[in-house]
């Protein structure tokens, strides 16, 4: 079994089109520094490590880092002790929150999934599953079947981008045709506005071949 790292998983799907967010690994507080100004406050900074699969576990992640409270920030993460690659510097966005996913099923091979992420999904289980590859008509038609979709269609005059959406399940259940040793697909959690639909965080698994 091979583990990607977050910087690898998001640099495969990178490299297959997928929208990543804007990040960068960085080495030391002043490369850090640099690349938020670049791309502007407020920030996200993450533990880049092998050793880490959820990284609220060790308070691995914090949100809304502005240019005022950076340099104590990463500080306290670069001092956790943890076998560390870096610090990841990602542009903070707004949406809502998806999960999608793949899996490989030993009767079924590849299924795909998509559901809402955070605190509401944990509570009522909001997801919809199929056997891979899908078409656009079989992705709509998953997006319609999560609980929350009117948040996706149309909630009190706002919808998010569901073209955006649908093309990124079908692509992503077409992935296992190409890398079939892919054992699971994590994208938790795609941010979805208007206008975008943006991964900001993923992990893969392969088969050792």
């Amino acid at each position: 079994m091979i583990l990607m790292t977050e910087t690898e998983a998001e640099n495969f799907l990178e490299k297959e089109k997928f929208p990543i967010i804007s990040r960068k690994l960085t080495k030391n507080y002043e490369e850090a520094k640099k690349y938020a100004q670049k791309i502007g406050f407020p920030v996200v900074l993450k533990i880049a490590s092998p050793e880490l699969v959820h990284k609220t576990e060790k308070n691995a992640v914090v949100l809304n880092v502005t240019k005022e409270s950076l340099k104590n920030t990463y500080q306290k993460l670069d001092n956790i002790k943890i076998k560390k690659q870096g610090i990841l510097v990602q542009k903070q966005i707004q949406g809502k929150t998806l999960i999608l996913g793949i899996k490989k099923d030993p009767v079924f091979k590849h299924i795909i999934m998509i559901g809402f992420g955070g605190i509401l999904s944990e509570l009522i289980k909001d997801i919809s599953i199929r056997l891979a590859p899908i078409n656009k008509k079989e992705a709509e038609k998953m997006i319609n079947e999560l609980k929350l979709s009117p948040l996706i269609t149309g909630f009190r005059g706002k919808k998010l981008c569901k073209e955006k959406i649908i093309n990124l399940l079908v692509n992503l259940s077409n992935l296992p045709k190409k890398y079939p040793a892919i054992l699971e697909l994590d994208i938790n959690p795609l941010i979805v506005g208007e206008k975008s639909a943006t991964i900001v965080d993923a992990r893969i698994i392969f088969e050792k071949i």
